[in-house]
């Protein structure tokens, strides 16, 4: 719900910024930064942690926060958040908010920063081990309203992690899993597009991707939620009318400013679920070696799931033509590879280093993974077998659209 102003950049007269409420309470606007220390302060946050990474801080972009929080006593800042946050991570940075005497945290950067802060958030307040905590381990009813709170603060426009209700944690044995409740979402997130005006021409794409994956992919989840179904067709719109400006111009604030959009509509909808495409993404996501981003890995794989899924998902397909501005009987699999290829994605997961001695481990991995069961089409070993041979590049000289996902009879 828009509380005020009228949400579209450029037609506010009135100065005021728009205050949304769902699922949390979101500030979202140019220079929205600067509320940081009055929603500490209505939380009653005295003592935050800021969680980040040093290429955030390394740009500057700590600088806001800390000046709108200047008169608080100074914050404990832990910068060492990896690419994909790992149980190693969450207890250096527990022990530094223990070791401060911290009362909540603040999560700055991109999905990475922000799970890590929501992890510390739900190990500061539970007992261990964090495993028991995990989605598919039984953990969501263990996860209770004492989850400190978070204010969230993204740098990219990408992950939804702002207002989504899951961290994602890799543990010590590899897995990267789920600890997902409605507690976990962030008390507050501050959406500053102006924050994203330095990213890189590659991490614009990626994330930009991720959004619009997001979008897609919870869309498409069978669930019956028609107000989360609009606000992703919605997300679609502007993630493919603006994502290439965005890639373009990383100075280009109109763009900037949808894309941030974007992507918070991407994390408003997938509370509705997701779908193969991110239990695909999760365990790659998992692998030390090589380090995978998570967006460009949902852009790789997309298209194969969009195959997969055709014929599965009623009308649907023709509804995401409309909002992302397709023809009729357009092949939106391939439309995603065009985009892909125009801003710079890799063609396949070989590409990005993965190799095949892992795959049997992902497809363990997807089959298992909190958002297989969200998918339109029912999906299983040998289908994962199937979708990760196409996003690999193995499929594709002998793929057809009823050759290759053809149903066993």
């Amino acid at each position: 719900m828009v509380e005020c102003g009228t949400g579209d950049p450029g037609t506010r007269k009135d100065g005021f910024m728009a205050l949304i409420n769902y699922l949390t309470r979101i500030q979202f606007d140019r220079g929205a930064v600067r509320l940081v220390a009055e929603e500490l302060e209505a939380l009653g946050v005295g003592r935050p942690m800021i969680v980040t990474d040093r290429g955030v801080r390394g740009a500057g972009l700590l600088d806001p926060v800390l000046s709108a929080i200047a008169r608080a006593p100074e914050p404990a800042i832990f910068d060492r958040t990896p690419g994909n946050p790992t149980e190693e991570a969450l207890e250096a940075a527990l022990a530094l908010y223990r070791k401060r005497g911290c009362d909540g945290l603040i999560g700055i950067g991109g999905g990475s920063s922000i799970d890590l802060a929501k992890g510390v958030a739900l190990v500061a307040t539970h007992d261990p081990p964090l495993e028991r905590y995990a989605a598919i381990l039984g953990g969501v009813d263990r996860i209770t309203a004492d989850v400190a709170p978070v204010v969230a603060i993204p740098t990219t426009a990408g992950t939804g992690s702002e207002v989504g209700r899951a961290a994602l944690l890799t543990l010590r044995d590899g897995r990267k899993l789920a600890f997902l409740a409605p507690h976990m979402i962030p008390r507050v997130a501050i959406c500053d597009p102006d924050l994203t005006l330095g990213l890189p021409r590659g991490l614009t794409a990626a994330t930009g991707m991720d959004a619009l994956t997001h979008c897609i992919e919870t869309f498409l989840a069978p669930r019956v939620n028609p107000p989360a179904d609009a606000i992703a067709l919605d997300g679609v719109a502007r993630a493919t009318r603006f994502i290439e400006r965005a890639v373009a111009d990383g100075t280009d604030g109109e763009a900037r400013w949808h894309m941030m959009m974007a992507s918070l509509q991407g994390g408003m909808a997938f509370q509705k679920g997701l779908g193969a495409v991110h239990a695909m993404s999760h365990p790659l996501g998992g692998l030390g070696e090589p380090s995978l981003h998570h967006g460009t890995l949902n852009a790789v794989i997309l298209p194969a799931v969009l195959r997969f899924n055709a014929g599965h998902v009623g009308d649907k397909y023709d509804r995401l033509r409309d909002a992302m501005g397709l023809a009729a009987g357009a092949d939106i699999a391939e439309a995603v590879e065009a985009l892909n290829r125009r801003i710079g994605m890799p063609a396949n997961l070989r590409e990005m280093g993965v190799a095949d001695e892992v795959l049997p481990r992902m497809v363990e991995g997807a089959v298992a993974d909190h958002s297989n069961p969200s998918n339109p089409r029912p999906a299983d070993a040998p289908a994962y077998e199937r979708l990760f041979a196409e996003a690999m590049g193995q499929a594709r000289a002998v793929r057809s659209r009823h050759y290759a996902w053809e149903s066993p009879r």
